[in-house]
């Protein structure tokens, strides 16, 4: 529960942070006024004996970060996000943070999965392996199905995690409103907001039954895709602790070497895998958005194959196109039309002015296109699109945080595999087809007929409708009533409104 409870955890992390050094450099990269950093030196100093020392290989905020437990880490990964909040410099060291822990103990994973799943493991599996790979929510088991033969990848959430995490979510709100207190020019980030998102996230990575689900969705999505693969659910292992998937061979995305022993040509590999991200985000409105080296592989036939689907992203169709013709301003270098999609999303408030802005959106582009193209970086656009739109009054958008976060890791996986890669000439092609389908007479025409099918749907209440829209209206006519002909204007409207959707309906339908 949130309150006073908190404030330990609060007063253990300010003093993990002074230990380590990582007060300074934080308060610093945040550009936070100098009472704010004073006051939070002051108060962390008497405490700094009681900061855990983490690891002194490490800079100071990831030191920190990963002493003080999984919670951290991912909150970290989430900021890695943000150069807006932490600049940019601090925001390239959060990437490289790994949420990699020592694994816990077999016999306690193979007793939670027999609790779990309701039989002896014996009956379940011939094989079950130690820890393959162990994280900060939960570690991963290779095994063999008694029934099939297959091997299988067994997923285990850590003992007592799920209470870990809501401690921690709990300190952190309690750290948002400090934050908001201390510095009020904070609110614009709406450190609340990002924090209520980072919950949602990771409660749902604490559910495996979620994780499954989406690893079923997303598979069924990405099924025609050449060169991308989806391990597949084993429904009948799986439960809120545990998951089991087909196993998946393969050379880890982060090893280049394995890569070239296979004969696999990275500058294919570079550009599939950022092109398969953005065809998820735009087409399907659902995507992978954790996809760093360590959750994916490049298997014997060269397909990309993905693996943990505890985070992803999902965009409805609105926040798809205004991504899409954003994208496709900047890469046709069209910043008037970049200005007018943020006014015309609500982005920028109304108040402003469309060519001011679009003038401040060329210095963000500009400089970018003319740069050789292994230097061209959608982080660095983001970045300086973050600076430029805070000057325009843009609130933080908290439900384009992962799909942030997922085209900066994947630009750095591509670049990883192929450091000259163009960036916008990769994702020209996917954007193209997107808004051709999408933003022309096609998707208008697909547009009417959903409305007409809308329409349809709520036929037999349209009078009713009409009617209490007039009822309602009549109860706010002043006492002395107009003309009875502007008593009938907005009846012959409705009427008017009424008789078009039926003609629509019948032209479509009939």
């Amino acid at each position: 529960m949130r309150g006073p409870h908190n404030i330990w955890r609060l007063i253990r992390t300010g003093a993990t942070f002074e230990r380590t050094g990582a007060m300074k450099v934080a308060l610093e990269a945040m550009q936070a006024p100098p009472f704010v950093r004073a006051g939070a030196r002051i108060l962390g100093w008497p405490f700094k004996w009681l900061g855990l020392k983490g690891d002194t290989n490490l800079p100071p905020v990831t030191r920190a970060l990963t002493a003080l437990g999984p919670a951290y880490i991912k909150f970290g990964q989430i900021l890695s996000t943000r150069p807006d909040v932490v600049g940019e410099d601090l925001a390239l060291q959060l990437r490289v943070l790994q949420d990699k822990l020592p694994p816990f103990d077999t016999d306690v994973a193979k007793r939670m999965v027999a609790e779990e799943l309701e039989a002896p493991l014996e009956e379940l599996f011939t094989a079950f392996s130690p820890p393959v790979a162990a994280a900060s929510i939960a570690q991963v088991h290779r095994a063999t199905l008694r029934e099939t033969g297959q091997e299988v990848a067994v997923k285990v959430l850590r003992p007592g995690i799920e209470r870990a995490f809501r401690r921690d979510i709990d300190a952190f709100y309690l750290i948002a409103t400090v934050i908001e207190t201390l510095s009020p020019s904070s609110r614009r980030l709406r450190p609340h907001d990002v924090i209520e998102h980072f919950e949602g996230v990771v409660l749902r990575e604490l559910d495996l039954r979620i994780e499954s689900s989406a690893a079923g969705e997303f598979a069924a999505n990405t099924a025609e895709d050449d060169g991308f693969k989806v391990p597949q659910v084993n429904w009948f292992l799986c439960s809120r602790r545990v998951m089991t998937l087909d196993w998946a061979e393969g050379a880890p995305m982060g090893d280049v070497a394995a890569i070239d022993a296979g004969g696999h040509d990275r500058t294919v590999l570079a550009e599939r895998v950022l092109q398969m991200f953005l065809r998820h985000a735009l087409r399907d409105g659902y995507f992978h958005a954790d996809m760093h080296q360590g959750n994916l592989k490049v298997d014997a036939s060269g397909n990309i194959v993905a693996l943990d689907f505890g985070i992803m992203g999902r965009l409805d169709e609105f926040t798809r196109r205004i991504y899409a013709e954003i994208l496709m301003g900047f890469i046709r270098r069209d910043y008037r039309r970049v200005a007018e999609v943020h006014f015309e999303a609500g982005y920028v408030p109304a108040d402003r002015d469309v060519g001011e802005f679009a003038q401040a959106l060329r210095s963000v582009g500009e400089p970018i296109f003319g740069m050789d193209a292994s230097k061209i970086s959608m982080a660095r656009l983001l970045s300086y699109l973050f600076d430029v739109t805070e000057q325009f009054g843009m609130e933080t958008r908290t439900e384009l945080i992962l799909l942030q976060r997922t085209m900066v890791v994947v630009e750095g996986v591509a670049r990883s595999l192929d450091p000259n890669i163009n960036i916008w000439k990769s994702a020209r092609p996917v954007v193209e087809s997107y808004i051709t389908e999408n933003l022309g007479p096609k998707a208008m025409a697909r547009d009417l007929v959903r409305t007409a099918q809308i329409l349809a749907r709520f036929g037999p209440r349209l009078p009713q409708l009409a009617e209490a829209a007039l009822l309602g209206q009549a109860k706010t006519l002043p006492r002395h009533p107009p003309s009875p002909w502007r008593q009938r204007i907005p009846a012959f409207l409705v009427g008017i409104a009424v008789t078009g959707a039926v003609v629509i309906l019948w032209e479509l339908l009939g």
